[in-house]
């Protein structure tokens, strides 16, 4: 059972008996009034840059909306863009789970809702569209303790936890949640995960580039490519490679070619993503900052300028569409 406070901001603060159940709201939860609503923005992100596994993120300029007002029953879910013939329409939608769950977690439940989703974000091409719906759900839950005038709403220390529950790891919620580039890492006490961010600025000569392909990919396929257990020069190197990408990311944009380099990963997957592992080749052949993003199939590419043309038509001849991309700034929120 979850109970409900508030804190010196007039925050709603939640505790939780023996049974730590916050999968959804207590029966005692306040319920919020019909007639509120919230618009939520949520970047794309690109995960690991390299050598950074589960460490590094960075937020991009590709955008999922989220429109949600209570009503008084029911739920009711439209959807349009990316995976909209794939996603369900009731309770089971990740954005609805994450709503109420960040509800739950501030001792609030709403009587009804009504979502209007905007996909932009591709689906299942290494682009962190899972931790933004979770995200934007969260996000949504925010913006209506804020509409119900029961303070700031969620803190993003609580967005960034909130949030990388859902994905198990917090590169990709973090980096929607706070926008630039992060730096991530877990910690747990008696077997409960705590997620926690430190935002990076990112050198402002730092531009972006995705090449995204039509094939999709399974993140938990791709995982289970990965060994147990790496050879010690290659923990070695990773490590000082992602040291090397902070530097890179925030200070010295001529070392991205050296901090983007990987052993830990990229390789063990090469196999199981061709034409991606094939791009990535490529691409370094002729002096570009290129990684997979995320678990893939997309590619990344960090640079201080754009990608040129016969770069882009390469790409294209293997099946990838370029898109120049903003490092995006976090999740934004709106109310009324």
């Amino acid at each position: 059972m979850l109970s409900v406070s508030a804190d010196g901001a007039g925050r709603p603060v939640v505790g939780s008996d023996a049974d730590g159940d916050v999968s959804g709201a207590s029966p005692s939860a306040r319920i919020l009034p019909v007639g509120l609503s919230t618009r939520v923005r949520v970047p794309a992100s690109s995960a690991n840059l390299g050598p950074g596994f589960d460490c590094l993120g960075m937020a991009l300029g590709i955008y999922d909306e989220v429109i949600v007002e209570t009503v008084p029953a029911g739920v009711a879910l439209e959807v349009e863009g990316e995976g909209a013939e794939d996603v369900p329409r009731d309770d089971s939608h990740l954005v609805v789970r994450a709503l109420r769950r960040g509800l739950a977690h501030a001792g609030l439940r709403a009587p009804g809702l009504t979502l209007r989703c905007v996909n932009r974000i591709p689906h299942s091409r290494g682009l962190g569209s899972s931790a933004a719906a979770a995200v934007s759900g969260l996000a949504a839950a925010s913006g209506l303790i804020s509409a119900a005038g029961l303070g700031s709403g969620l803190s993003h220390d609580e967005l960034v936890q909130l949030s990388s529950e859902f994905e198990g790891h917090p590169d990709n919620a973090a980096a929607s949640v706070l926008g630039s580039a992060v730096v991530t890492w877990t910690e747990s006490a008696d077997g409960v995960a705590s997620y926690h961010a430190h935002r990076l600025t990112v050198h402002p000569d730092i531009c972006a580039t995705v090449f995204v392909p039509d094939t999709e990919s399974s993140t938990s396929f791709t995982r289970g490519l990965l060994p147990d257990a790496v050879p010690r020069a290659d923990a070695v190197f990773n490590l000082s490679r992602s040291a090397l990408a902070v530097v890179a990311l925030t200070a010295d944009p001529r070392a991205l070619m050296a901090a983007s380099q990987d052993r830990l990963h990229q390789p063990y997957r090469a196999t199981a993503m061709a034409p991606t592992s094939g791009l990535v080749t490529a691409l370094r052949a002729r002096g570009h900052a290129a990684t997979v993003s995320g678990a893939g199939p997309t590619v990344l590419v960090l640079g201080t300028s754009p990608v040129p043309a016969d770069v882009r038509q390469l790409a294209q001849g293997l099946g990838f569409d370029a898109r120049s991309v903003a490092v995006a700034g976090g999740v934004e929120i709106s109310v009324g």
